[in-house]
C-alpha cells in the first residue's frame, strides 16, 4: 500500500532534518572557524602569553618573597592574581558580540533563514566561545605551572587544580553573563562595552560599597563569588571576620566554597536562560 505524498514528503524531511546535536556541532564548529580567520583567538592568546611572559621575567629577575615562600603561595600570587583577568578578557572577546554581531552585521538575518533551531545557535555560539576561552585559561595555567615547576620542582599543591576548576565554572558563569547582554542589545559595540565596564570596574565598585558602606554580605555580586578561586590558594581557607568596635567596625566577608558554587552557577542558569529567552523572540530585519 503507497504511501500518501503529504506523509511521504513529512517523513523525507524528517530524515532530511539533522538532530539537534548535529546543528550545535555545527554552528560550534564554524564559530571557532570564525575566531580563528578574524584573529581574534590569536590576539587574545598573544595578550595572555605577554602577560604571563612578563611575570615570568620579573618573578625570575626579582624573585619577591611573596613569590618564593612556598609553592602554594607562588601559585596564589601568580595563578590567583591573575586568572580571573583572563576569564574576564576572554568572556568579553568571545562572548560580547556573539550574538548582537548577528544582529548588528545582518548575518543573522540568514543564519535563521537554514532550518537550525534558535536554541542550535545560541548554544552552538556559546558551546564555541567556551572552547576557545578554556584554550586560553588551559595556556596560562601550563605556564604557571611551568614556572612553578622550576621553582618548586613537582610539588604540585592540590589546591591549584581546585582553583582551576573554580576558574572554570567562572568561565561558564562570566560566559552566560556575557552571552545575556549580547542577546539583549543589537549593536557589538554596546554589549562588549557594557560587559567590560560592569566586570572590570562595576563590580568590584559596587562590592566595596557594599561591604564598606551597607555593611552587608555581597553575595548576589558574581564577583563575589569568584573569590573561592584565589582563596582556595589560602592555607587555611580565610572567613569572615569582624575588626575594630563601635562606629569603626569593619567586616571583612569571605565566600565560603558552597556559597561561591551556589552564586556561580545561579548566575550561569539565569543569564543563560534570560538570554536564550530573549534571542528566541528577537526578529531579524
Amino acid at each position: 500500500m503507497s504511501q500518501s505524498p503529504t506523509r511521504l514528503s513529512s517523513s523525507t524531511r524528517t530524515q532530511i532534518l539533522p538532530s539537534s546535536i548535529s546543528q550545535v556541532g555545527t554552528v560550534t564548529k564554524y564559530e571557532l572557524v570564525n575566531y580563528f580567520r578574524s584573529r581574534r583567538f590569536f590576539v587574545l592568546l598573544v595578550i595572555g602569553v605577554i602577560i604571563s611572559a612578563l611575570l615570568t621575567v620579573l618573578v625570575g629577575y626579582y624573585r619577591p618573597a611573596d613569590f618564593m615562600s612556598s609553592s602554594l603561595k607562588f601559585y596564589y600570587n601568580w595563578f590567583g592574581g591573575s586568572v580571573t583577568f583572563i576569564i574576564i578578557l576572554s568572556g568579553i572577546f568571545y562572548g560580547g558580540d556573539a550574538i548582537s554581531g548577528e544582529f548588528q552585521n545582518k548575518t543573522g538575518y540568514f543564519l535563521v533563514a537554514n532550518p537550525l533551531r534558535r536554541s542550535a545557535i545560541y548554544i552552538g555560539k556559546w558551546l564555541g566561545a567556551l572552547i576557545a576561552s578554556m584554550i586560553m585559561l588551559a595556556v596560562f595555567t601550563a605556564i604557571a605551572i611551568g614556572n612553578g615547576v622550576y621553582y618548586f620542582g613537582l610539588s604540585i599543591p592540590y589546591q591549584l587544580w581546585v582553583s582551576v576548576l573554580f576558574g572554570l565554572l567562572y568561565l561558564i558563569a562570566v560566559l552566560g553573563f556575557t552571552f545575556f547582554f549580547s542577546s539583549l542589545f543589537k549593536s557589538s559595540s554596546i554589549s562588549i562595552l557594557v560587559t567590560a565596564i560592569l566586570f572590570l570596574f562595576a563590580f568590584m565598585l559596587i562590592q566595596t560599597l557594599v561591604e564598606g558602606l551597607v555593611k552587608i554580605e555581597p553575595w548576589f555580586l558574581i564577583t563575589y563569588g569568584a573569590q573561592i578561586i584565589t582563596n582556595t590558594l589560602i592555607d587555611p581557607y580565610p572567613t569572615t571576620s569582624t575588626q575594630g568596635f563601635g562606629p569603626n567596625v569593619f567586616t571583612s566577608y569571605a565566600t565560603t566554597i558552597p556559597e561561591g558554587i551556589a552564586i556561580l552557577s545561579a548566575y550561569f542558569l539565569i543569564t543563560a536562560v534570560l538570554g536564550l529567552l530573549i534571542f528566541e523572540r528577537r526578529e531579524f530585519t
